[in-house]
This record gives C-alpha cells, sequence and structure tokens, in this order.
C-alpha cells in the first residue's frame, strides 16, 4: 500500500542519513588528522553506528509481515552478525574499540549500507539506475567476505581481553557446577560465522541474477 511504502521510504532515508554521515565523518576525520583517526573511530561514530544497527532489526520485522519481500534467513543472519559483533565485541571491551580493526569493519558496513539504503529509497518511487542497481548487487559479493573477515579478526583480537577479564563467562554455584567459559562461545561462533557467510554469498549471487538479469534489466529501463 502506499502508507507502507512512505513508511520504508522514511525508513531508508533515515538510515541513508545516518550511514552517510558515519562514513562522510569517517573520510572527513581521515583526511584531517591521518592515522591519529583510526584509534579513535569507535569513540566519535559509536553512538550512531549502534543506533544504526539497532534500527535494522526493524528489518526482520518488515519480512515477517509480508511488506519487504526479501529473504528472511539471509538478512537476519547479516543483522544478527553486526548487532553480535558491534554489541557483545566491541562495546564491552574498551581495549577493542581502539583498533584499528574496527575502523576497517565500519567503513566497510557502511559502504554497503550507503549504496544498498540509496537503492532502496529510489526503488520505492520506481527508479533503477542501472549503474547503482550494479553496484548495489556486484559490490556486496567481494565485500561482504571481506567484512566477514574483519569481524573474524575483531573477534580473535578480543579473546584475550574476554580470557582476563571474564566477562560474559558464568560459573554456575553448587550443585550444578557448571561454567560458561565466553571466549569458547567466541570460538564456535567464529565457526558459524563462516559457515553463515557461505550461504549468504550464494544468496547474493542469486539476487545479483535476479535483479541484473538481461529480461529484468530491460523491464526496469521500460
Amino acid at each position: 500500500s502506499f502508507t507502507m511504502n512512505m513508511y520504508l521510504f522514511v525508513y531508508d532515508l533515515m538510515q541513508f542519513c545516518g550511514h552517510s554521515w558515519i562514513f562522510t565523518n569517517m573520510i572527513i576525520r581521515f583526511m584531517t588528522f591521518g592515522k591519529d583517526s583510526l584509534a579513535d573511530t569507535f569513540y566519535s561514530i559509536g553512538f550512531v553506528m549502534r543506533v544504526c544497527q539497532l534500527l535494522s532489526i526493524l528489518e526482520i520485522l518488515h519480512i515477517l509481515t509480508g511488506i519487504d519481500k526479501s529473504r528472511l534467513l539471509p538478512r537476519f543472519l547479516q543483522i544478527t552478525e553486526r548487532i553480535i559483533v558491534l554489541f557483545v565485541v566491541i562495546n564491552s571491551q574498551e581495549e577493542v574499540q581502539g583498533k584499528y580493526i574496527v575502523c576497517v569493519l565500519f567503513f566497510l558496513w557502511n559502504l554497503l549500507d550507503v549504496i544498498r539504503y540509496t537503492y532502496n529509497m529510489l526503488a520505492r518511487m520506481g527508479i533503477y539506475y542501472l549503474p547503482l542497481t550494479w553496484l548495489n548487487f556486484s559490490l556486496c559479493i567481494p565485500l561482504y567476505p571481506l567484512s566477514v573477515l574483519a569481524k573474524a579478526f575483531a573477534i580473535c583480537v578480543s579473546l584475550p581481553y574476554f580470557e582476563s577479564f571474564g566477562t560474559y563467562s558464568i560459573k554456575l554455584p553448587f550443585p550444578f557446577a557448571f561454567s560458561i567459559h565466553f571466549p569458547y562461545v567466541l570460538k564456535m561462533y567464529l565457526l558459524v560465522l563462516f559457515i553463515g557467510m557461505c550461504f549468504i554469498i550464494q544468496n547474493l549471487f542469486s539476487e545479483r541474477k535476479a535483479h541484473l538479469g538481461t529480461d529484468n534489466i530491460k523491464n526496469k529501463r521500460s
């Protein structure tokens, strides 16, 4: 309906503004301060990044209610990956927040999202630019695996801090005599992360074929 379409347009516009601000801020700071800007990336843009990622949870609701026709599982995996890495790994360990890998990760996320939300906004209005469509469905194929590698590296960097501080590790009292060592949980999640990557890449290729096929491009041009 028109109301739902307008709601999705406003949502995409809000996400576009947020990610554009982050992306532009990162570039300007790097051009101004050079390498010194990398260490405090999280402190300067972390709040807006957290807000944007929390808002992205609405996309799961959009798919469940049927107003967005995207596939649920690939989008669910992509969103949960970011939520876990951003809030559980990076946000909980101040020592990790100053690492260069956080800047790399934020750059990859925002580059992909600026393109994706721009494409979505125009698509809501029935406007399709072939170069933008090509970027949206092609650039994610090489950049998404890079972002997964960056997530995995961020997790590996955080492991010594989770070990030493015992963050999220739980030891249940007697009579259970059972403990959850959180670094082990993160190591198991690394395996899940790479298995999910294979599935999502396959889905990205399917979406690219569906949107950049010859017949589909002709229909959008007409």
